[in-house]
């Protein structure tokens, strides 16, 4: 099991969600060493004591414990599979940990292709967006081998309080994609609720506080809600990386030969928001549809 005496953690993503994350880790009292596409986004990290490397490959030098929280699934490919990646240049006996929404067949080629190498790979989406990461309240989804999950439950613990083992490599990226699911429909209804409010003449803040704690309650409608009637639509979660997990669940429901047609709704409509621009709003500004 990981301790702080003999683990380097590397974080590869310092994003949104993937700054709060190294924090963290940093603030537990782990060595720490980060890159990120971006340099800037990780300043406040070295500031804190993290060391800049200038690629994956530097990471997998330095890291026996790699978490990574990129973008889409090609990023994820060039983080690990590049003639700079992890895996690439890994060391027998580390820990990586994908915590991007991915497929589910990119992660089991990881874990194969880890295997090979002796390096322990896990997938390890999250669920929960910036307010989760920040306040170390995110749910994670594992797959892999239990006992590589066990080994990293230290870390897994300093950011999530519902961490849960879902099987075999690819498991975590399926349990993402039915947690993707519920929302984009959930998401429709919250929207729809809010304006029916306003419509009515009602005050939604009342509204939410009669409708938020019955059987209509949901995480997007207690935390998004209150952002959508406040006009504040900054990013906890992106529409463009929202639109990429409903095409992967879309592509994975077709597999299994199962008709999605709340997801397909979701995925088209926030397709017409990013063909307004809105590609880079959080996933509340549905609420802007309407408009």
């Amino acid at each position: 099991m990981v301790s702080t005496e003999n683990t380097v953690v590397g974080f590869i993503g310092t994003g949104v969600m993937g700054n709060h994350m190294a924090r963290h880790i940093l603030q537990a009292g782990y060595e720490v060493v980060v890159h990120t596409r971006n340099k800037e986004k990780a300043l406040n990290l070295l500031e804190m004591g993290a060391r800049w490397m200038e690629s994956p490959k530097d990471v997998a030098n330095e890291a026996n414990v790699i978490f990574t929280i990129v973008g889409y699934p090609k990023d994820v490919e060039d983080v690990y599979l590049g003639d700079n990646g992890i895996i690439s240049n890994g060391k027998k006996g580390t820990y990586v940990i994908d915590m991007t929404t991915s497929t589910p067949s990119l992660a089991k080629r990881l874990y194969k292709e880890a295997s090979e190498k002796g390096i322990h790979a896990l997938d390890a989406p999250v669920s929960g967006g910036e307010i989760g990461a920040k306040e170390g309240r995110l749910s994670i989804m594992v797959g892999g081998d239990k006992k590589a999950s066990e080994a990293v439950q230290p870390i897994f613990d300093l950011f999530g309080t519902n961490i849960v083992y879902q099987g075999e490599a690819g498991a975590g990226q399926h349990t993402k994609m039915c947690n993707q699911m519920a929302i984009a429909t959930n998401m429709i209804g919250v929207c729809e609720a809010v304006i029916y409010a306003e419509k009515a003449g009602l005050d939604p803040r009342t509204v939410l506080q009669s409708i938020s704690s019955g059987a209509a309650g949901s995480w997007s409608l207690s935390h998004l809600a209150p952002k959508m009637i406040d006009g504040d639509f900054e990013p906890g979660f992106y529409i463009k990386h929202f639109i990429k997990d409903m095409t992967i669940a879309l592509e994975e429901a077709k597999a299994m030969g199962m008709l999605t047609p709340g997801l397909e709704l979701a995925k088209q409509m926030y397709e017409k928001l990013a063909e307004d621009g809105e590609e880079n709003s959080g996933t509340q500004a549905l609420y802007k549809y309407w408009a």
